[in-house]
């Protein structure tokens, strides 16, 4: 919540803004909406985008917006420089495509998700065409682990808006990162990764001592 409040500086009157999914973004529209600012949201999150309505904020479609002022989202983990992984809600195309259109693509965090290195202790998911499905799983065979993400709701495996498969792919840790999401979404019928090694400008953390800002040019 307290890097939520801290975002608000970064949001002016008139702006268009990226938000992606979970709780601290849910707290960042409870506080946009009470501070009254006049912006328009763009999100990838069906839950976001059904929070903001709730509140009376004007959403853009994504494919109708070709910019970006100031995007905010949350991560599995960031690490000093400013990579960052995201396992959790299987929409990492559409996060990264907003991350792109952003002037700023700032991530709010708790401290206990920062790290030196990222660990890779969550997976990094890749978005799959089904045609792919074999061929992507062969290629990943050096991998500790590829699982598909399955469905708790019915049977059979995750499916995105797009009819693609998701793929839960575990690494080893001490990875060189850059290189890690090159090869995996060099990867003939991946869409995109989970792998946020070049769009993240800042990340706003939240201690029990206050905020800090970390950048590419350090802390």
């Amino acid at each position: 919540m307290k890097c939520a409040k801290a975002a608000l500086k970064y949001i002016g009157n008139g702006t268009v803004i990226g938000l992606g999914g979970g709780s601290t973004i849910a707290h960042l529209i409870r506080f946009i909406q009470e501070e009254q600012l006049d912006i328009k949201v763009v999100t990838p999150s069906w839950e976001t985008k059904r929070k903001c309505e709730g509140v009376g904020l004007a959403v853009i479609p994504l494919s109708e917006a070709s910019a970006v002022d100031v995007a905010f989202d949350g991560c599995d983990q960031v690490d000093a420089h400013l990579h960052a992984l995201k396992s959790g809600g299987g929409i990492h195309t559409d996060e990264k495509l907003v991350a792109s259109m952003a002037n700023e693509y700032i991530l709010l965090v708790d401290e206990s998700k920062v790290v030196k290195e990222l660990t890779y202790e969550h997976p990094v998911v890749l978005e799959v065409i089904p045609q792919a499905l074999a061929f992507v799983m062969h290629q990943l065979s050096d991998a500790e682990k590829v699982e598909i993400r399955m469905s708790s709701d019915k049977d059979g495996p995750v499916m995105t808006d797009r009819g693609n498969l998701l793929l839960d792919v575990y690494v080893k840790g001490s990875q060189d990162s850059v290189r890690l999401e090159e090869r995996l979404k060099g990867l003939a019928g991946v869409l995109d990764v989970s792998l946020f090694t070049s769009v993240v400008t800042k990340a706003v953390v939240a201690s029990e001592s206050g905020i800090r800002e970390m950048t590419k040019h350090g802390v």
